[in-house]
């Protein structure tokens, strides 16, 4: 009885302990969720379906973005189309993931994919780095996501109320991609990554122009293909170096 208390209490500490350490995050979010929800608002949303988008989607840049086509008249294929190619940057996540969830049953699966974000995978990356205990890794992430998915519904519905209030001079807008750019810092770790960021937001700056967000949609084409490239050749010349040895 006493080592499955110590299990359980084991759990809980790593639980908070993910979810304390997303806090710092939150006030990056804030604006993305404000500004996402006084979007919805402006579509002429309800708050039913606010709340129904935000569950659904459970990620801010493709909500917005669709919500920006939707303003825009696009047509229902382009939307779905601009929503999938933001978010493929999922499956890279899940890939970097999958040994810790490898072992846990599926139905465990499908939650913890669901509650999958930037926020969340930027954290627990740094930390895994320097932790191999798989079943630490998992409560760890499971506190973090959950904090990060409680905090994005909560600003969303905050700015679907009272988004037309907020002064137009507080430019939350800006703190989006201030937000992203502090947690692309912290996982750029080696050439292969600092080569994806660079092309892509190169790509994605001379492209910014193009209609339907295709400058965003290029740039994730961009990124993955430099990072696949460099990551080949230093694959490549770390075996050329071993067997040289």
């Amino acid at each position: 009885m006493q080592g499955e208390e110590m299990t359980q209490a084991t759990r809980r500490h790593f639980f908070i302990e993910g979810a304390r350490d997303l806090l710092p995050m939150i006030p990056g979010v804030l604006p993305f969720g404000l500004v996402t929800g006084a979007s919805s608002a402006s579509l002429g949303f309800s708050p039913e379906m606010t709340l129904g988008a935000t569950l659904l989607f459970f990620a801010g840049s493709a909500q917005l973005a669709a919500y920006q086509l939707i303003q825009d008249n696009a047509v229902p294929v382009v939307i779905l189309f601009t929503t999938l190619m933001i978010n493929i940057r999922f499956l890279i996540y899940s890939a970097a993931f999958a040994p810790l969830f490898h072992s846990i049953k599926k139905r465990h699966k499908w939650p913890l994919a669901y509650l999958l974000s930037d926020q969340a995978y930027g954290l627990c990356v740094a930390r895994f780095a320097a932790d191999d205990h798989s079943r630490k890794k998992l409560f760890y992430y499971s506190g973090a996501a959950l904090m990060m998915w409680v905090s994005w519904v909560c600003f969303v519905m905050v700015g679907m109320l009272v988004g037309e209030q907020i002064p137009s001079s507080w430019s939350l807008e800006f703190a989006i991609p201030l937000s992203f750019l502090a947690m692309l810092v912290s996982v750029v770790r080696d050439q292969a990554t600092l080569a994806a960021a660079l092309c892509s937001g190169g790509i994605a700056t001379v492209f910014s122009s193009l209609p339907y967000n295709m400058g965003f949609m290029a740039a994730i084409v961009g990124g993955v293909a430099m990072g696949y490239v460099f990551s080949g050749r230093f694959i490549t010349k770390k075996t050329g170096v071993e067997e040289g040895e």
